[in-house]
């Protein structure tokens, strides 16, 4: 096993998955997965009869390959001797054939056990609460006092598009439902946004920026977890492309390591990105899908690093905190809840959501995700450190949070400073970021 944060079992997790940790461990995994109140069953059942027919196959083969070696020693001693060596010739044709069949059937296993755990989430870290649902999401902190208005608060929609910076009718026409036009201050507000939190996290929280494609192939969207999963979140590129639409900059940023073995004296890394984003957002529907809070395209700035396991968790902290201050710095009210087993990622050992208050909803809304992988994307995606820049390689946890969803965080600013004439104040730290324009008002 590779070392990892401690567990309660007296041993350590190094999920994804690990197929001898699994193996070993069938009654934990089942468990964890039981907290997570996912059954896999059959797929665990799967797995443990694929690997008990592999490890009588690998030493068939073995044996079977041992007696070709030594059969080669005979051949040389007949044909030295002068005797007839056609038998011998036979009996090797013969066993090469059985050992090609056999190494077959050893690849087909590995393939078929490989998709099998792709499938299995993460498994929860031992500090995650147990529960069901958002219900039993565990509250850390709030921030901040939702404002009081002496008017009935409109909801971001509403207002912007009264405000002629927001046009959903004219997205629709080009794009369909869950898009949307931003224009004049809305778009510049929009920009400044992502500017600002760039600035933040890369001049005061020690991010380097990274700007990564906004297409991705198939063995990227594995890496992180997206895929084989979440397909049908994804948007494909037709034709022979292997090319996905990111879902998030976590993809990209979290596979500029792939294939890598990291110098773990470089560690921690700590990467930010803006990059739009595109998702199907299958399923949703209801309230969300009306404004900016759940659209087909949308932008966001991200937070990804890569450290030891020692470290992972501090760095998680830090890293919701780096979120917080976003809002804090705009003078958003928000919370910060622990997600239990029941509410989290697929990818997730510990996740950590930070809320803003949206005043038309009367309610907190997510507005970051902050997780902690493990070294479960790093399985995925085989990236790899060396401790001391020697000896043997580990693989590295990988970290991701939203530093923050850029159109929600615009939303959050035009309900939370609206005015009963329709305007919109700027927070104050945003005004050198949008040209000095400190109200938004009708033209």
């Amino acid at each position: 096993m590779i070392v990892s944060q401690p567990a309660a079992f007296g041993y350590t997790i190094s999920p994804m998955l690990d197929p001898t940790f699994v193996r070993d461990h069938l009654d934990i995994v089942r468990e964890k997965l039981s907290q997570r109140h996912m059954r896999m069953d059959a797929e665990l059942d799967a797995l443990a009869a694929l690997d008990a027919e592999r490890r009588t196959q690998i030493p068939a083969v073995e044996d079977l390959k041992r007696q070709q070696n030594a059969a080669g020693d005979e051949v040389a001693r007949a044909k030295k001797a002068g005797q007839d060596a056609s038998h011998l010739f036979a009996a090797n044709k013969a066993r090469g054939q059985e050992i090609k069949l056999l190494e077959t059937r050893l690849e087909e296993l590995e393939e078929r056990r490989k998709n099998i755990l792709l499938t299995i989430p993460n498994l929860p870290h031992e500090t995650v609460p147990v529960g069901a649902s958002a219900a039993d999401n565990v509250e850390v902190r709030r921030w901040g006092a939702p404002p009081t208005f002496d008017f009935a608060p409109k909801a971001h929609f509403d207002i912007a598009v009264a405000l002629g910076i927001l046009d959903f009718e004219r997205a629709a026409r080009m794009s369909g439902a869950r898009f949307s036009v931003l224009m004049g201050a809305g778009a510049r507000l929009m920009r400044g946004l992502i500017d600002f939190m760039l600035d933040l996290h890369t001049r005061e929280h020690g991010y380097v920026e990274v700007d990564a494609p906004f297409l991705v192939n198939a063995a990227s969207l594995q890496g992180t977890g997206n895929l084989p999963k979440f397909e049908a979140d994804l948007f494909k590129i037709a034709g022979d492309w292997d090319l996905y639409l990111i879902p998030t900059a976590e993809v990209p940023l979290t596979n500029l390591h792939r294939g890598e073995i990291l110098d773990g004296r470089q560690l921690p890394i700590r990467y930010t990105g803006y990059t739009p984003c595109f998702r199907s957002e299958a399923g949703s529907y209801g309230q969300d899908v009306r404004g900016l809070i759940r659209q087909h395209q949308f932008h966001k700035v991200e937070m990804v690093k890569f450290t030891t396991p020692e470290q992972s968790f501090d760095e998680l902290e830090s890293m919701v905190a780096n979120g917080e201050e976003v809002l804090t710095r705009l003078g958003l009210p928000f919370r910060t809840v622990l997600l239990c087993t029941g509410d989290m990622g697929f990818a997730s050992a510990k996740t950590y959501d930070i809320e803003v208050w949206l005043p038309s909803q009367n309610t907190y809304r997510e507005i970051s995700s902050c997780s902690n992988t493990m070294a479960f994307q790093a399985r995925r995606a085989n990236i790899k450190y060396r401790p001391d820049g020697t000896g043997k390689a580990e693989y590295v946890h990988t970290l991701n949070g939203s530093g923050l969803a850029v159109g929600r965080t615009a939303l959050a600013i035009i309900e939370n400073y609206q005015q009963q004439d329709g305007s919109i104040v700027i927070p104050e730290a945003l005004r050198s970021y949008v040209g000095g324009l400190e109200k938004i008002t009708r033209p």
